[in-house]
């Protein structure tokens, strides 16, 4: 499970109130590579734990942002794929896109967890009430994380990060009780 940076308790208290998740896509939801196909299309591997942990942060009533530096039509075949409304992509200021998402949504950055791995995303970090960074994440962000994944991105971190959440929230149980029962009936909706 992650590892917690700062005093557990306050971190936990301040997860608590967290509503909103805001993650970055290259090296948080992708392992960071990008292939690039003959015709120079650009292609991206997502990792299932990732998509069904949103879908469980859905199912919980929080909901989940994108915020990018690059603009592909994979990240958005991807967020549509999880009902990821709120998709900024081409994002070359995130602070400017992070205050943009919190004007439209209506969220309070108190209430939101930015989950990064690079530089860019350190003024969202900075930002939110709680700043999560992958394992692999550069050491600069893990610097300004309160919490550190053991998954790298692209492998599960999000789900790991998700899951966290959901339980210091005491929302874990609920989530997951449709596929802990013998009456599930294998739909993930």
């Amino acid at each position: 499970m992650a590892t917690w940076l700062t005093d557990r308790a306050a971190g936990e208290r301040r997860a608590a109130q967290i509503t909103w998740l805001v993650l970055d896509v290259d090296g948080v939801l992708t392992d960071g590579r990008v292939y690039m196909g003959a015709q120079g299309a650009a292609m991206q591997a997502f990792h299932v734990h990732d998509g069904l942990g949103v879908r469980l942060w859905q199912r919980a009533g929080h909901h989940t942002a994108v915020i990018s530096g690059r603009e592909t039509a994979a990240v958005a075949q991807r967020c549509a794929d999880l009902g990821i409304a709120h998709v900024y992509q081409g994002a070359k200021d995130k602070r400017a896109v992070f205050e943009m998402f919190l004007r439209e949504t209506g969220a309070v950055a108190e209430q939101v967890c930015v989950c990064g791995d690079d530089l860019l995303d350190i003024p969202l970090m900075q930002a939110a009430g709680l700043a999560a960074a992958v394992a692999d994440a550069a050491p600069d962000v893990r610097s300004v994380a309160q919490i550190v994944t053991e998954r790298c991105g692209g492998c599960g971190a999000v789900r790991e990060l998700i899951e966290l959440l959901l339980r210091v929230q005491n929302l874990w149980s609920r989530v997951t009780t449709r596929y802990v029962t013998d009456n599930w009936n294998g739909s993930i909706q």
